[in-house]
């Protein structure tokens, strides 16, 4: 049974998902203590929310409590992008980035009936939280909890993609949460490869598949990770099914120029 591929979103969190896919990925990951340590934090979280019924009152207090009683933080200074990946780690040390910290944030806000929502936010992933009694919406940067303005949102817009004012309003429109698993799934990917670690990022790239078993670029990508392992039968023929199936792709040279070499070590080998 392809278990990735058939997950209702509206009945788990991204988290609870994740946590499900480090079982497949992390040979050391401890689930039991992972477990324990959300369920204590749960339990805090109830006790310190629970006079509050107001839903603004409930966020800003679970924000205090996230960031201001439990540290949750920006980390800061060199380290390797995997470990403020890692869910299990990130609970641990209370240092991630803006997608590990807001996954984590919105497990919480979840289970404490907060509704707070993902959004791929086109320079970073920010929250949505929306009060329909008074139809009030505030956006919150998940690096330090605090509120975002407009102002401040068209100028991240502006100054790094060079976005018109107008464009605005329809990049806060809340994510689909399969596709903030994906994307933090491939940010994964991405830096476990960065760090030299293929055969874990293989792995991640198998529950990618599970996901999206047809596509050519997730195919691609694991023909990639394939040729690293020096299995170079199986990595020709992702490779070649990419070029079957994108024939237009604007990266086909260097695919075909990937393919030849494999060739030749697969000669050499032989």
């Amino acid at each position: 049974m392809k278990f990735f591929s058939n997950i209702d979103f509206s009945k788990i969190t991204i988290l609870e998902v994740f946590l499900l896919s480090l079982e497949k990925i992390k040979v050391n990951f401890s689930k039991d203590s992972f477990i324990l340590d959300l369920k204590n934090k749960l339990v805090e979280a109830k006790k310190y929310l629970h006079y509050e019924e107001d839903q603004q009152n409930k966020l800003k207090k679970l924000l205090e409590l996230f960031y201001f009683n439990w540290n949750f933080r920006e980390i800061t200074g060199r380290y390797n992008l995997s470990d403020v990946l890692w869910l299990d780690k990130v609970l641990k040390t209370r240092k991630g980035t803006a997608i590990s910290l807001g996954i984590i944030l919105l497990y919480f806000s979840k289970k404490l009936k907060i509704n707070l929502n993902p959004v791929l936010f086109p320079t970073q992933f920010i929250l949505r939280f929306e009060d329909y009694s008074d139809r009030k919406v505030l956006l919150i940067n998940p690096f330090n909890g605090n509120f975002l303005d407009n102002h401040i949102l068209k100028l991240w817009l502006k100054g790094n993609l060079n976005f018109s004012k107008k464009n605005y309003f329809k990049y806060i429109e809340k994510s689909k949460s399969n596709i903030i698993f994906k994307k933090i799934l491939n940010i994964l990917k991405s830096s476990l490869l960065e760090e030299k670690k293929i055969e874990l990022a293989l792995k991640v790239s198998q529950i990618l598949l599970e996901i999206e078993p047809n596509n050519p670029y997730e195919i691609r990508d694991r023909g990639l990770i394939y040729s690293q392992l020096e299995c170079y039968s199986v990595a020709r023929n992702d490779l070649l099914y990419f070029l079957e199936k994108c024939p237009n792709d604007p990266i086909n040279d260097i695919i075909r120029l990937k393919i030849e070499s494999i060739k030749n070590e697969d000669f050499t080998l032989n």
